[in-house]
This record gives C-alpha cells, sequence and structure tokens, in this order.
C-alpha cells in the first residue's frame, strides 16, 4: 500500500452516482461519505469541477446536493484547469478527430478526466466503473480503454477501496 501513499485518485461521477445508488446510499452507510470527504481533504482523492458538473439531481438526490455542498466541493474540487491541447489530444486520439456533435455529446465529460490524470501520468489515477470494452470505436470508446491508450492509471470503486483501506471502522482505525 505504500505504493499508493503519493498518488492522487480522480473519481468518475459514475463513483458516487452507483455508491449512493446501489452499495452506499448516504443514510445507510454514512461512513463512505466520510471517508470519500476525509480523503479529500487530505488531497488523495478529487473531482475535476467538469465531472462534479455531471452530478446533477432533484430534492431527492443526496448525493447530488451532498457532492454540490459549498463546503464540500470546495475539498473534492480538483483546483486546476484543464490543458486545451492535452483535451485535445484526448479526443482526436482516444475517440476520434472527426466526432460529430452526437459523438461529442455522448462521450460528454469523459475526455476531462482522462486529461486531468494526463497532467501527472505516474501520480494519478482515473476511478470509473466503466469497464473495459476494447472493440468499441468512436464515442463509444470507455474510459479503461481510451485511459490503457495513454498510459493512464485507471481502476474501478473496489480497488480505490483496497488502495485507501476503507471500512465501516475506517475513522476508528486513523486515530
Amino acid at each position: 500500500m505504500s505504493e499508493e501513499r503519493g498518488k492522487l485518485y480522480l473519481l468518475d461521477a459514475n463513483i458516487l452516482i452507483h455508491a449512493h445508488d446501489y452499495y452506499y446510499p448516504q443514510k445507510r452507510v454514512p461512513e463512505f461519505w466520510e471517508w470519500i470527504l476525509f480523503h479529500a481533504t487530505s488531497g488523495r482523492l478529487k473531482m475535476p469541477r467538469e465531472i462534479i458538473d455531471e452530478i446533477k439531481g432533484g430534492e431527492s438526490d443526496i448525493h447530488a446536493k451532498w457532492v454540490h455542498h459549498k463546503i464540500n466541493k470546495t475539498h473534492i474540487m480538483l483546483p486546476e484547469d484543464f490543458d486545451a491541447g492535452i483535451l485535445h489530444q484526448v479526443v482526436s486520439d482516444g475517440y476520434a478527430e472527426d466526432l460529430s456533435d452526437l459523438e461529442i455529446e455522448k462521450i460528454g465529460k469523459d475526455p476531462f478526466l482522462i486529461a486531468y490524470a494526463m497532467k501527472d501520468i505516474r501520480n494519478r489515477v482515473v476511478v470509473t466503473n466503466e469497464t473495459p470494452k476494447p472493440s468499441k470505436t468512436r464515442a463509444n470508446r470507455k474510459v479503461p480503454d481510451v485511459c490503457s491508450k495513454f498510459g493512464v492509471q485507471c481502476c474501478n470503486v473496489y480497488q480505490l477501496l483496497r488502495d485507501l483501506d476503507f471500512s465501516t471502522d475506517w475513522k476508528i482505525r486513523s486515530l
């Protein structure tokens, strides 16, 4: 685990959306959300603003309200601007040079996530719930496959939980 100490984990929006909807609802497992905020505050885990903006919801969407809460957002948001040159490279070489407007809409903000990771390939890891599908092309490409093309480290939420040692008693063990 010592190697993971210097890494910055960049979360895809689907990590928080799926956590709340499927396996760690905020009212049932508040420890997970405190753990996310703890690691965000300590600088181990962040989300680019473009990715945070993908998390939308109404009054009943607790996870959306949580991530957009002024204090939480301040800690979770990666305090950087994207590099337009890297972003262009991700889109043109990772997806396709001639994407249509519909294809650009389909890929959403994923290229931003990968571009931020490319700023420091050795120390940044993209965390996504997307599964690799190497045969897909153009706007159908998946985040892990585009990451692989550029040598960007990528893992799923379960690897993140192992790397940063999540458990429901994480606070007690951290003292």
